[in-house]
């Protein structure tokens, strides 16, 4: 069977959007290729210091010619074209390709990225010698938001190399492929609690845990807010890297209730634009703003309950969510 590939370059930034109305059509068959450069083996040592991460990132997707391509391809360009009034971006590239190619082609668009000083993200199939210090996390093709290309998500990712500590309690709301809760896993949270209203996320983050080995401290459960309240968790940080509209729902919620006095909580998912309304209904929750990010027209803010952490001998196991 031959498959039609369906390409458009776009900036990082809109990478993850373009591949999740693709992967509508193309389910597991959805590919970024950072065109810009395989970072890790071409960086001068200063790399991470002079030079901030902004590569165009191509995005491809594989729909197998047979009947129903046809369809697929005039819905897909249709989406494309809703998206292109949001985001601008090229037209598509569109193109047969035989079987033989089909095989491998879509493996050669994933490379080592990494993100910050400590953090790698690496498809299963590269190769990478790790440095001294090295967080390297495995994600391979799925469910494609949480690739690590996205500047919200890179400004989770850095946020959680200078805020997580050994034995922290932590929650990943709105989880995606898992990747901020692998990468908390790893830089030492005893436990950590991820959630996600979509099932297809739910079982691709499972699978990218337990790819990473993380499975014995990441619990990855679908629901949101309500099921971390209703079992009474609370944690020591949390990361909200959802709609800003969203966050603002959560924090009339109770967001910061989960969140034990002095622990922190990352927003972000918002632009610019946005910035006013979130830090409002932060400042209505509770929570003060003790720094701020900001990559492109995407802004993150980290956020803290002012009393001191509660004895953690005192609290609840959040693994008990699984129970």
């Amino acid at each position: 069977m031959n498959w039609l590939e369906i390409s458009i370059a776009v900036d990082a930034e809109a990478a993850e959007a373009v591949a999740e109305v693709l992967s509508r059509y193309a389910p597991n068959a959805v590919a970024l290729e950072q065109r810009a450069r395989d970072n890790l083996t071409t960086r001068p040592p200063d790399y991470l210091t002079t030079q901030p991460l902004e590569p165009t990132v191509v995005v491809r997707a594989y729909l197998p010619v047979d009947a129903g391509v046809d369809a697929k391809r005039q819905q897909a360009s249709e989406a494309l074209w809703h998206l292109r009034q949001i985001v601008p971006m090229p037209d598509p590239v569109i193109r047969e390709i035989a079987p033989g190619d089909w095989e491998n082609a879509w493996k050669e668009h994933y490379h080592v990225l990494r993100v910050g000083p400590r953090i790698v993200v690496k498809p299963s199939w590269r190769e990478h010698t790790a440095e001294p210090g090295d967080i390297v996390i495995e994600l391979d093709p799925g469910m494609a938001f949480g690739t690590g290309l996205h500047p919200t998500t890179q400004m989770c990712l850095n946020a959680l190399e200078t805020r997580c500590r050994p034995g922290m309690q932590m929650l990943d709301l709105g989880t995606g492929s898992g990747i901020l809760a692998i990468a908390a896993a790893k830089l030492g949270a005893s436990s950590v609690i991820a959630l996600d209203v979509d099932p297809v996320a739910v079982e691709s983050a499972r699978d990218n845990i337990r790819r990473n080995a993380v499975d014995h401290i990441v619990i990855v459960e679908a629901g949101s807010l309500a099921e971390a309240k209703r079992r009474r968790l609370t944690f020591d940080l949390a990361l909200v890297n959802i709609l800003a509209k969203t966050i603002v729902e959560l924090c009339d919620e109770g967001l910061a209730e989960t969140i034990n006095p002095g622990g922190q909580i990352v927003c972000a998912g918002l632009i610019e634009s946005q910035e006013d309304e979130v830090r409002e209904a932060l400042a209505r929750a509770g929570l003060e703003v003790i720094e701020r990010f900001q990559d492109k027209g995407w802004v993150g803010l980290a956020c803290r309950r002012a009393q001191p952490l509660t004895d953690r001998a005192a609290r609840p196991d959040p693994r008990g969510i699984g129970t």
